[in-house]
């Protein structure tokens, strides 16, 4: 007991120098990759280091660990830091439960289920849907995927895959989709990637021709993947459109949302995902749009019988006390598995359901921001489309790589860069809704100085536009 107290007090000092650390350079200062291993002492050793010793390293790991949670990260789907769900996590990490039964569990299977019963009731899912908290969105689209195959052909649960069954995507969906066709014995060579439009947006009428010529090759359509929040343009699939072709052809169709499938909490974005109701699973990443830490995915399925007909298999030596619907292993891919429900019970339950939209809306409020900043600044060619948090742009015709990568290197700030069709550009992303309007315009600010002062790096290397 008192060792763990003696550790929580290092911890809480960890946290005050971070958070020290993070207002006064947002930006880690960068350790070449070659130069890792000589610059910090990662080296682990027959003995111990001394606890004066070990807090100064481990003050200097967090030092040069890079900042997802500050003003000036904007890199990944990820960002910024809602502390209540910290809170929970720190909770869960303390209690160590593993969600499979309710033995081990308890009152954790009954925030894991109340999560997912309430998200099921707001995309339009009946009362025989349920779902369950995977490892993240690949793990989501690989659960999603088995149980379109299984539903399709449920021999190759027993015997293997025998028959050809295809899978659809768009071009621009996450790149899991080709893993998961390998994991799941279906093979890269059966997958599809349907044309998108102008916007990033899967064709319907694209997808039914593929389909049609598939039957008449001899396939067997089973499965679309449609996405709601594309990972560079941050589009939508018209879901509606595409339920109605995969209805007509009974197609397990699944939608990937990862990315921004959060816009389920906010009135004013839900229409984005006109349709979802009609579709046999969904699925969505706390840890992107409501900023809990690392990893909250969750994904649920209109009928739970898939999840028991895909995953369920029994152990004596597991399940040895109350019913299936409280024995969470049953229906997950893992056994044991991480208690990811309660960080974000805890910020639900803090917030509401109204605080989760605000979280949900002021991202796109940024973005409105950004987009407006870039179309009232003849320097900025945007390449980006309202309704997504995702704020594409080029500055000056300058290389967006070249230009990502010398923000970072300098520790100015942290952006990533994408491709659409022929273009390339500076990926501005606005997912953390800790960020005011003065954080937007003060990225743009601090990009612009930086330009200013080192024009020598960016001679000879613009762009065609």
């Amino acid at each position: 007991m008192s060792q763990i107290k003696s550790d929580l007090n290092l911890f809480n000092s960890l946290v005050e120098s971070l958070l020290e650390e993070e207002s006064k350079n947002p930006v880690a200062q960068r350790i070449e990759a070659a130069e890792l291993y000589s610059t910090l002492d990662l080296s682990l050793t027959d003995n111990g280091m001394v606890d004066t010793n070990f807090k100064e390293l481990l003050k200097e790991v967090l030092k040069a660990t890079p900042k997802t949670a500050t003003n000036l990260f904007f890199n990944q789907l990820f960002g910024g830091r809602q502390s209540k769900a910290v809170l929970g996590d720190l909770l869960a990490v303390l209690l160590n439960n593993s969600m499979y039964t309710y033995k081990v569990a308890g009152p954790q299977v009954g925030i894991e289920q109340e999560i997912i019963k309430y998200s099921c009731k707001l995309i339009g899912y009946g009362p025989q849907s349920n779902g369950t908290f995977p490892t993240g969105g690949s793990m989501s689209n690989y659960m999603a995927l088995v149980m379109g195959r299984d539903a399709k052909d449920p021999e190759s649960r027993l015997q293997g895959v025998r028959k050809p069954l295809i899978i659809y995507t768009s071009e621009e969906s996450h790149y899991s989709n080709a893993k998961n066709a390998s994991f799941a014995g279906i093979g890269k060579n059966n997958i599809r990637y349907i044309p998108t439009d102008a916007k990033g947006r899967m064709l319907p009428e694209a997808l039914e021709d593929q389909i049609k010529l598939d039957i008449n090759n001899g396939g067997i359509p089973t499965y679309v993947n449609a996405t709601a929040g594309t990972t560079v343009l941050g589009a939508f699939d018209p879901i509606d459109e595409i339920a109605t072709i995969t209805e007509k052809y009974n197609i397990w169709l699944h939608v990937d949302g990862a990315y921004c499938g959060s816009v389920i909490f906010s009135e004013k974005y839900k229409h984005l995902l006109k349709g979802v109701e009609k579709s046999n699973s969904f699925s969505y990443n706390a840890h992107k749009m409501l900023g809990t830490p690392l990893t909250c995915s969750i994904i649920l399925v209109n009928d739970k019988k898939h999840l028991y007909n895909s995953f369920s298999n029994d152990a004596d030596y597991l399940y040895q006390t109350d019913g299936d619907d409280f024995n969470l292993g049953k229906t997950s891919f893992q056994c044991g598995r991480r208690n990811d429900a309660l960080k974000f019970w805890t910020l639900w339950k803090s917030v509401g359901t109204k605080g989760l939209e605000k979280i949900v809306d002021q991202q796109f409020n940024l973005a409105n921001i950004a987009i407006n900043y870039i179309k009232n600044n003849p320097d900025y060619t945007l390449y980006s489309f309202n309704d997504a948090i995702s704020v594409c742009f080029n500055y000056k015709n300058i290389d967006p790589k070249l230009l990502c990568t010398a923000l970072y290197e300098h520790q100015e700030t942290v952006v990533g860069f994408g491709s659409f069709k022929q273009d390339t550009f500076v990926r501005f992303v606005t997912i953390n809704a800790n960020n005011e309007e003065q954080d937007i315009l003060n990225f743009f600010k601090v990009l612009e100085d930086f330009v200013s002062k080192n024009e020598h790096l960016f001679k000879e290397t613009a762009i065609n536009v």
